[in-house]
């Protein structure tokens, strides 16, 4: 059996460091490309959940005011102010609940991926 020298030692050793600076490499390259998609994804999820909340503020507004202008007693416009109030409540803390998570999921990844390069 032959033993192999030192200088052969080193070039096997060098060779692996090779393979592994590769290797790191194309993980990084990896992770360099596919970022700017996973965080356009998840500002566009925020966006269009920010948007469509906006469009139903609004339309409920119109609706309120719409309400409000043919109330025929201050009781009754004080009725439709607490079921405005109670709504717009309810589907603000629907959409802020919904951001958040769309944040923390979009947070994770970002973070899974900063420790997968690291």
């Amino acid at each position: 059996m032959r033993s192999i020298t030192a200088k052969q030692a080193a070039r096997i050793d060098s060779e692996s460091e090779i393979a592994n600076f590769q290797k790191n490499g194309n993980e990084q390259l990896e992770s360099a490309t596919t970022s700017p998609t996973f965080l356009a994804t998840g500002f566009q999820a925020i966006t269009a959940e920010t948007i469509e909340y906006s469009k139903k503020s609004l339309e409920n507004g119109s609706a309120f005011v719409e309400k409000l202008l043919g109330a025929k007693s201050f009781q009754s416009a004080i009725h439709i102010r607490s079921e405005y109030t109670r709504t717009y409540y309810a589907a603000l803390v629907a959409y802020l609940t919904k951001i958040g998570e769309l944040n923390t999921k979009l947070a994770k990844e970002a973070f899974k991926r900063r420790t997968h390069v690291a």
